[in-house]
């Protein structure tokens, strides 16, 4: 058994001795790391899974800058909730529902990605009835109760007519199956959804705005530092994390990549800490905000 030192979560501290590179390939690698933003948008998505089937069912929507951590959120709610199967049965059964949408938005777009995700094989030749009898029986056959749609300002890409049979189709679904809708997006997706006013007041909204220089910020600042497998502690005064917010802009995937980037620097360094010294050191491969979700 190995001892967790102070500074580091256990995960990190189970590659501390490690060789160099499996240390940089674990900082490098897709990991979760816990911070309290992130646990308060999943707990509000736990909250619509508890919740009893009634004919109005609550749904949430979450807006935020592209890269402020709504896609690592998604995928963290879909692998703690994940499609089971049952051998002697044959049948499958998840709470929850991730479709992406891609593309221009329509009945038929939507009808395939959810039977897409269901494992479910379509004729390209079905009707849109076909399409909509077929997605409605297999969401009540598995037991969805929150459907939740990533990328949801994709809708904009249609006209208006388009929109709004959307909209009314994501309205249609929530009624017929008493399931919630979670509703992904940039700022852009409250245009959207507010397209149908019955639809929106349905809908309680949490904005994951920029990070600022308070409390919340540092213990996100926190929360990634104890996840990096360096040997020493790493102590950031009060100057450096208003350097972290000033290069990153408050940007969720920046602020990941920066403390990513000088953690595999102390590593090659042999220094093994993040410093004050080594944020001012930082700069990025491009000068342009990178596309994170």
């Amino acid at each position: 058994m190995i001892d967790t030192p102070a500074h580091l979560t256990e995960d990190a501290a189970q590659v501390l001795t490690r060789p160099d590179h499996e240390r940089i390939y674990f900082i490098r690698s897709k990991r979760w790391i816990p911070y309290p933003r992130a646990r308060q948008v999943l707990n509000q998505f736990e909250h619509l899974l508890a919740f009893p089937r009634t004919t109005r069912m609550p749904s949430l929507a979450i807006y935020g800058d592209s890269g402020m951590g709504k896609s690592m959120i998604v995928e963290k709610f879909r692998d703690d909730h994940a499609i089971t199967f049952d051998p002697d049965t044959g049948t499958a059964r998840t709470r929850l529902l991730v479709v992406e949408m891609a593309g221009r938005p329509s009945e038929r777009r939507l009808f395939a990605q959810i039977l897409a995700a269901l494992g479910a094989p379509h004729s390209p030749r079905a009707t849109i009835v076909d399409l909509e009898q077929a997605t409605v029986r297999l969401l009540r056959a598995v037991g969805v109760q929150v459907l939740l749609i990533d990328e949801v300002h994709n809708i904009l890409a249609g006209t208006w007519r388009e929109q709004r049979v959307m909209l009314n189709t994501l309205r249609y679904l929530s009624n017929e199956l008493k399931l919630s809708l979670v509703c992904v997006g940039i700022a852009e997706a409250r245009e959207a959804i507010n397209g149908d006013v019955q639809l929106a007041r349905r809908f309680d909204v949490m904005t994951l705005l920029r990070w600022s220089a308070n409390e919340e910020f540092e213990q996100l600042v926190l929360a990634i530092v104890r996840n990096l497998p360096l040997r020493h502690p790493s102590v950031l005064t009060p100057r450096g994390l208003r350097r972290i917010l000033q290069v990153t802009g408050g940007v969720t995937a920046w602020v990941f990549r920066l403390l990513n980037d000088v953690a595999i620097t102390a590593i090659e360094s042999g220094t093994e800490e993040i410093t004050d010294a080594a944020v001012d050191a930082w700069r990025p491969v491009s000068e342009e905000e990178p596309a994170f979700q």
